[in-house]
């Protein structure tokens, strides 16, 4: 049981930073028309995961692994943030794969696969202080799950 606010605030963090994360990717996505390339989907899949751990430790027990799987896949999303960033600034090799976008529609399905835009993983499409979003789902995500397994480690040393 998660008697201690240590470990409340890591149930929070682990359902916080894997939902605004994902929140901030689909407003850049649809608000913005920054669509994904195959790397930053392979970024979201962890958060994913994340957020339905972290949803199973409000109902299941033993609810600190399930809060520290969350933080791990957090981390896992991190690491291949990091990946990516390095990717984009050249830094090494990326995928050779590119994403499409497919546009809904009631149209010729091959035509919208045609006409859809080209999202390369090697270029960034949008920075803040020189930093890609990549990046920041790195320096978030690598700062979130070390944070949910430091208050862990601390609410277990208080139980």
């Amino acid at each position: 049981m998660i008697e201690t606010p240590h470990g409340r605030l890591a149930q929070r963090l682990a359902l916080g930073v894997p939902a605004l994360l994902l929140a901030g990717a689909y407003v850049s996505q649809y608000g913005f028309g920054l669509y994904p390339c195959e790397m930053c989907w392979w970024q979201r899949w962890p958060h994913f995961a994340a957020l339905a751990l972290a949803l199973l430790s409000t109902a299941a027990a033993p609810r600190r692994l399930w809060i520290a799987l969350a933080a791990l896949a957090i981390l896992v999303s991190g690491v291949i943030g990091a990946f990516h960033a390095g990717v984009e600034y050249g830094w090494w090799e990326g995928v050779t794969a590119c994403a499409v976008t497919s546009q809904a529609g009631t149209g010729d399905p091959l035509e919208a696969i045609m006409n859809a835009p080209m999202v390369r993983c090697d270029q960034a499409p949008w920075t803040l202080a020189g930093i890609s979003l990549a990046g920041w789902n790195f320096l978030f995500s690598a700062a979130g799950g070390l944070a949910i397994l430091w208050l862990l480690a601390k609410e277990r040393r208080t139980s």
